[in-house]
């Protein structure tokens, strides 16, 4: 390998990038406005599980405390009351599932409305019931109340943001680049000069590694300005996970780029794998409780283990000793894509 030939495509690769006004500016723009949207979304408290509709009310905001329900079920702290001028419009906002429970206010003999299809509406509907029953009948075994530190949506958001950006990039700035390369011809005018495959495939992947640390050092330390987000672990350790989660996505994208020939075919494959990573490897939202089956389909995935020891450490407190597992994964999956990639690479079309 000839590290002057290997630092000539780095640089050239890089030049372009930054160069590239407008793709710069949404790599950095686009995650930070989903962390700060659902920050201002989700990050001022709990938010009401389920919603009860109730009518005939023409207030803008119900006061529970007018509501003719029983205490208990008014002071319930997972349920918000809405106000619906008559039955109508509450009726409708019940069918399509964006209310729980519908109740009129006027009946003599109270009545309600469930869907049977919501099993929200289940859960309120028992709210309700046991709303009813005596105190002394309630308390049927000890309670008992663990302390610990809350964590908030945005710290279990915002890894996930991260890293998904940090796959869009990996992917398709390495994988939808190079397919263009050959498919302009520039990689047939490289094959023509001493650079070897390996020289310019290491050249791209390094490259995309500096391009992932500045987007990420860049999104924290503008995300955490506004939200202060808590490390429990260690910066370090939170650092070398990224990097070798972002070398194991890198990967990936080689094996996609190393025969590709058509962008909009290239398009649909990197969106093929992207789109069952963001919404499998527990970016958005966990998959606890999930079948089986689904939790072991997303282990295939660098996300997964990537998110899960990020997570770790972020959340949790952990070390790269507790890490080890997810860590060992990500390097054997980054062996095996490299593998597969450069001895199916191609300068030509």
């Amino acid at each position: 390998m000839n590290f002057t030939r290997i630092l000539a495509i780095l640089k050239a690769r890089n030049l372009e990038f930054f160069r590239d006004k407008g793709s710069l500016g949404w790599n950095l723009l686009f995650p930070f406005l989903i962390v700060v949207g659902f920050g201002l979304i989700f990050g001022g408290g709990s938010r009401p599980e389920y919603k009860v509709g109730v009518f005939p009310h023409t207030a803008e905001s119900v006061v529970n405390a007018e509501l003719n329900l029983p205490e208990d079920f008014k002071k319930e702290t997972a349920i918000e009351f809405i106000a619906f001028p008559n039955f109508e419009i509450g009726l409708d906002k019940l069918k399509h599932h964006k209310i729980d429970m519908l109740v009129n206010l006027e009946s003599k003999e109270f009545k309600y409305w469930v869907s049977s299809s919501s099993p929200k509406g289940y859960i309120v509907e028992k709210l309700y019931n046991s709303s009813l029953i005596p105190e002394k009948f309630k308390q049927l075994g000890k309670k008992q109340v663990i302390q610990g530190k809350e964590i908030r949506y945005i710290d279990f958001l915002f890894p996930g943001i991260l890293a998904m950006n940090m796959m869009f990039s990996a992917l398709f700035g390495v994988g939808y680049v190079i397919v263009r390369y050959r498919k302009n011809g520039v990689l047939k005018r490289l094959k023509a000069t001493p650079l070897t495959a390996l020289e310019y495939l290491t050249a791209q992947t390094i490259s995309r590694l500096i391009i992932l640390t500045f987007m990420v050092v860049i999104i924290w330390i503008g995300c955490d300005l506004i939200f202060s987000f808590n490390v429990e672990g260690s910066v370090f350790d939170l650092v070398i996970v990224f990097f070798i989660g972002g070398f194991s996505l890198i990967s990936l994208g080689v094996i996609v780029a190393s025969r590709g020939t058509n962008e909009e075919l290239t398009s649909g494959i990197l969106n093929f794998l992207t789109w069952p990573m963001m919404f499998l490897s527990e970016v958005w939202f966990s998959i606890e409780g999930a079948p089986h089956w689904i939790k072991m389909f997303a282990n295939i995935f660098p996300l997964t283990h990537l998110l899960r020891a990020a997570r770790k450490i972020m959340n949790d407190g952990q070390g790269l000793v507790d890490v080890v597992p997810e860590i060992s994964i990500l390097l054997i999956m980054t062996a095996v894509f490299l593998t597969i990639g450069a001895s199916l690479f191609s300068w030509r079309k």
